[in-house]
């Protein structure tokens, strides 16, 4: 597969957006700040967002509130208009799933879990809250696997008819490099796993 392909078809569902001359609402489930910038920077003209924070993988707590309240502050400064919906943290329920899995290295059946139930989640709201589409941040990360990502969208656009999936792939065209940019000249809090216990003990030192 090109390795433009999810971000061609962004750009191509953005002209189509264009020639209708609408701006349709999406839900745009957010991981945290830093995450956020370029997503944001490059769907805002185009779309009326809504930001999901479904996050209960995020453990212990005080680290998901912590992210929480960078996005919340990123947010509300430089994008006023854009509500954060947030559902409950529940991360011992959250983790069941994820426990079968947990020697397993970054970039496995765990993490490709994790993306799951949180974008089925998110994705339910949008479908059941007349959303006409759906994304996720998460394919701005260079530690996260951009066609898994897609692949998971596209099947819960199946599940989930009445909302749209919005492919892409954040990270190309500098993208990364530009929301890593943003972030660091806004000093942000910048998290040095993904999330999850297992992950804290995976971990190399490297920014997620």
């Amino acid at each position: 597969m090109n390795k433009l392909y999810y971000y061609n078809l962004s750009i191509e569902e953005i002209k189509k957006i264009q020639d209708a001359k609408i701006k349709p609402k999406l839900l745009l489930h957010a991981c945290c700040a830093p995450c956020s910038c370029f997503p944001l920077m490059f769907l805002s003209e185009y779309f009326d967002i809504t930001i999901y924070y479904n996050n209960s993988n995020i453990y212990p707590k005080e680290e998901y509130e912590i992210r929480l309240n960078e996005l919340k502050s990123f947010i509300q400064k430089y994008y006023p208009n854009i509500d954060i919906i947030i559902p409950n943290y529940d991360y011992d329920n959250y983790i069941k799933d994820l426990i079968p899995y947990k020697d397993l290295p970054e970039l496995s059946t765990r993490c490709f879990i994790c993306y799951a139930k949180r974008m089925d989640e998110a994705y339910c709201f949008a479908n059941e809250n007349h959303y006409d589409y759906f994304c996720t941040v998460m394919t701005i990360s260079r530690q996260k696997d951009s066609i898994k990502l897609n692949e998971i969208g596209q099947a819960l656009s199946h599940k989930y008819p009445n909302t749209k999936y919005f492919y892409s792939d954040f990270k190309k065209k500098d993208g990364a490099l530009l929301g890593n940019n943003i972030a660091k000249s806004l000093n942000m809090y910048r998290q040095q796993y993904c999330g999850c216990e297992f992950s804290i003990h995976n971990k190399e030192g490297k920014l997620i």
